[in-house]
């Protein structure tokens, strides 16, 4: 074969290798086609599309894989070729790179099972959070037998390529400096081509997002990813001038509550109470619940009455139920309950440098006297909690492992001992320890008379879906349905629990999810996988009611503060939900498409400065293309171009 190409056979290892890299990638995609085949377009363009865009970016991602093998058959000498170095370094080599390659395509179909990308940022986290992922992995799926079954395809694959004589010619034949050169500017000028002219973006060129998944290559789409963690507004998206677009700001923010104090590019204002009522100084106990989607709830549909406690609380409290998160990650939701902003592009808040200091609601709390605590079940390490909380006012309470870097916490880290946990997986303590330790603080701020506002976030509903054995009827580990009714369960031992403290009447809880539990779908946004549900229980009862305005997960502090009669300063984009003059709207996003909607209106910037302008039809889901309207679209560029203009311009405290 290779004469007939013209290439030394010393080549004939690195072909066949090139070769069984564009089947298994092919086989990849049809088994997610497969998959996935009530959900992809089966257009003949479309499929062809699908695997021929596939193919290309396989073609840039086996460029960069390859370069240090064409550089080691340049540079070695052809009187070693053959030689006993030469054999070892090749098979260990060509071994270890089959290994690492086989590993990631079931990582590949691991990753599209929980997410339904291909990998992207929240796979260059897991990078970084090893200990958790690891330990997720162990618990979540058969480790000793996956690796077994790699190390069989890896021998499986060196064996057909030893058979195919692939082996045996590289190390028998010389290579020309003609057939060297030719290789590595061939292999070179690809990967630059790649590096300086194509980008992962390009991939998603069908309107079916499944389709555009599929169309990329994992890996390729992991160093896209880790290059582009974060994204400059103004550089990736339409913008307006930035004056206007904060008169438009100022202008929706803006009633007779709030006085700005000052002119121009600043959302800084005091809100006024005028209800001329005694401020309110109940403690406050807020849970940040992972993943709870609405559509768990026998409210909103679910047949299978797994949050009965969660059900009858809705009855009972002020219930939002036309609410929705900010995004699809714990960081966003922790960003949009903290902050009460929309989600700006690339990563959150949370996890970016430089996010200390800011002006969060712990200012508010701090400014009526209150303490600040936040609990995690888990090393708040992970995705940079315990720094992002530490640096913004909140005393930490986490299972600290002893992560080798450095939180850079500026406030108190307090440990959860081994005494105090019952449970506890790859991701923390179980929810039912983690609520044990916050009424436990919470009796100690009681009895030293300091009124507290303690920030739970939860983790029993995440795989590996494990909590303690015994507490529901649905076996620990065992799926999705279990995880939530355990969380569930957690949440109302927890209220029988309070209910005995002295505390208990003048304390209020406010519940929401972080996001929901998936939030892939067909369209750009899948905009019913953001709807969430919200509480605020144990006000007085006359105050109960559901709350039907579409609002954002933005709002619920700004509500919540007005219910407790408070005057105060804020650079918050949400608003009192239950004003009168509350205009409904929701503000929601992944890492690059940015959302308003509003009722069934939704306009949706996307990076390279595009966007698009939708009906969604909440029956089936679906979006339906509209005719541009520019004045939605300035209002949306306007939220969240001064948001990014907020925290880059260091404005946010």
């Amino acid at each position: 074969m290779f004469n007939k190409i013209n290439i030394s056979p010393r080549y004939s290892l690195l072909f066949v290798f090139i070769s069984w890299f564009f089947i298994f990638s092919f086989v990849l995609r049809l088994v997610l086609i497969i998959w996935q085949y009530d959900e992809v377009s089966f257009n003949v363009f479309t499929l062809i599309g699908t695997l021929l865009t596939g193919m290309f970016y396989d073609i840039g991602t086996i460029s960069f894989i390859t370069i240090p093998s064409v550089l080691y058959y340049f540079i070695f000498p052809n009187k070693w070729i053959g030689s006993w170095l030469d054999k070892i370094l090749v098979w260990f080599f060509t071994s270890l790179t089959i290994f690492i390659l086989v590993f990631t395509f079931f990582a590949e179909i691991t990753f599209w099972d929980e997410f339904k990308t291909r990998f992207n940022f929240i796979a260059v986290d897991y990078l970084i959070y090893t200990h958790e992922v690891i330990s997720n992995i162990q618990e979540s799926y058969p480790l000793p037998l996956l690796i077994f079954g790699v190390l069989a395809i890896t021998g499986t694959i060196l064996f057909v390529f030893y058979k195919l004589g692939s082996i045996k010619n590289a190390f028998n034949s010389k290579a020309s400096i003609k057939d060297r050169t030719i290789t590595l500017t061939t292999t070179i000028t690809i990967a630059l081509f790649f590096t300086f002219f194509i980008t992962n973006n390009q991939a998603e060129w069908s309107k079916n997002r499944y389709n555009a998944e599929i169309s990329k290559s994992g890996i390729y789409s992991f160093f896209a990813a880790f290059r582009n963690n974060q994204m400059a507004y103004n550089e990736f998206y339409t913008s307006v001038n930035n004056k206007a677009a904060f008169d438009i700001i100022r202008n929706k923010l803006n009633d007779k509550n709030s006085k700005y104090q000052s002119e121009g590019l600043s959302i800084h204002r005091t809100i006024t109470d005028t209800i001329n009522q005694e401020p309110s100084k109940k403690n406050v106990v807020f849970i940040l619940v992972e993943s709870l989607s609405g559509s768990f709830m026998k409210e909103f549909g679910n047949k299978e009455n797994i949050t009965p406690f969660l059900d009858s609380l809705a009855q009972k409290s002020i219930f939002f139920d036309n609410l929705y998160a900010t995004g699809t990650r714990t960081v966003r939701g922790m960003e949009a309950m903290t902050l009460c902003i929309p989600p700006t592009p690339g990563q959150s808040i949370v996890k970016r440098p430089e996010n200390q200091n800011l002006y969060t609601i712990s200012n508010v709390f701090k400014s009526k006297g209150y303490n600040s605590n936040f609990f995690y079940g888990g090393d708040g390490y992970f995705d940079n909690m315990n720094a992002y909380f530490g640096g913004n006012g909140f005393t930490i309470y986490d299972r600290g492992r002893g992560s080798v870097l450095s939180d850079k916490i500026k406030t108190v880290r307090n440990n959860i001992n081994d005494d105090e946990v019952t449970f506890e997986n790859a991701w923390g303590i179980c929810d039912d320890d983690i609520y044990s330790k916050m009424l436990k603080v919470a009796d100690e701020h009681y009895k030293n008379n300091k009124p507290f506002f303690n920030f739970v976030m939860t983790t029993s509903n995440h795989r590996p879906y494990t909590y303690p054995d015994n507490a529901i009827d649905i076996p620990s580990g065992t799926g999705r349905e279990g995880a939530v009714k355990y969380t569930d369960y957690a949440i109302k031992k927890m209220f029988e629990k309070a209910k005995s403290k002295p505390w208990f009447k003048n304390t209020v809880f406010i519940i929401i999810a972080d996001h929901c539990a998936s939030s892939a779908g067909k369209d750009e946004i899948d905009v019913a996988n953001y709807h969430i549900p919200a509480f605020i229980v144990n006000f007085p009862e006359e105050h109960n009611q559901k709350i039907n305005k579409q609002c954002s997960q933005i709002d619920v502090f700004p509500t919540f503060f007005s219910m407790m009669n408070w005057s105060y300063e804020s650079n918050f984009f949400g608003k009192d939900i239950l004003k009168s003059d509350f205009k409904e709207r929701a503000l929601l996003g992944t890492y690059r498409k940015l959302v308003l909607m509003k009722e069934d209106q939704v306009m949706i910037l996307s990076d390279q400065k595009k966007q698009a302008f939708y009906k969604w039809n909440k029956a089936d889901n679906s979006l339906k293309l509209l005719p541009m309207n520019r004045t939605f679209l300035d209002e949306t560029i306007s939220w969240y171009q001064t948001a990014d203009y907020l925290f880059t311009n260091k404005l946010l405290n």
